[in-house]
């Protein structure tokens, strides 16, 4: 029986790997994969150059009205195997992970109208195409009727570890006790946000990862994903 493609959404908090399994699944089942969090982190160093954040805060008029000046896309780099963010043409993906980038995101995140235009190019993006998409609002309003949909979490203090790693594998210098505030923080203002906040669907698959190894919940997670497209 030939198996049917389908729509895998991944939804969690702030560096519980999403991204990581997100593009394993999608590697593996040569699929599109989609990276909804560079797209808000695209938009918010767009804010940051442009000075619509300063300070820790957000002139979010004058954002709203810039919004027809924002062009976001993702562009295949043969190198590095995957589609990198890129802003106005050019590739952006290092600044976008910068700890700067990641104190501001949840700000920008939560305006209406960053996330009404974000939603409907990640629809399109979906749209006549199989992909795995990841992000924070995924099973619950990008994609509701996705045929599979998981959640990952993972203990706050897990998750901070794992961020200050990567950052300081890019060279960054930074403490333990400021990614682990970044991390509490950013799990606060998704969901509180008034729209689309952080939240499990109904119908998703929960992984605590905090004592899971990767292959352990990639296997997993392929494992479902398999056994869904053939049903």
């Amino acid at each position: 029986m030939a198996k049917q493609r389908i729509t895998i959404a991944i939804d969690g908090h702030s560096s519980a790997g999403k991204s990581t399994m997100a593009k394993a699944l999608a590697k593996e089942l040569n699929y599109f994969y989609i990276d909804t969090g560079a797209m808000y982190r695209g938009v918010t160093l767009f804010a940051m150059k442009e000075r619509y954040v300063m300070n820790g805060c957000v002139d979010e008029s004058g954002l709203e009205q810039a919004l027809d000046r924002l062009f976001l896309t993702f562009r295949f780099n043969p190198s590095t195997e995957c589609s990198e963010m890129h802003l106005g043409g050019t590739n952006i993906e290092k600044e976008i992970r910068t700890m700067e980038v990641a104190k501001n995101v949840s700000l920008v995140a939560k305006i209406p109208a960053v996330r009404t235009k974000l939603v409907a190019l990640q629809r399109r993006l979906a749209e006549g195409d199989s992909v795995v998409m990841d992000g924070r609002d995924i099973g619950t309003v990008v994609l509701p009727h996705a045929e599979l949909k998981f959640f990952m979490t993972a203990d706050p203090e897990v998750r901070a570890w794992r961020r200050l790693r990567e950052l300081q594998d890019n060279g960054k210098d930074v403490t333990f006790d400021d990614v682990l505030e970044n991390v509490l923080e950013r799990d606060r203002i998704d969901s509180e946000r008034a729209v689309a906040p952080l939240k499990q669907a109904d119908d998703a698959v929960v992984i605590d990862n905090s004592n899971l190894t990767m292959e352990e919940q990639y296997q997993f997670m392929l494992n479902l994903a398999k056994k869904r497209m053939e049903q």
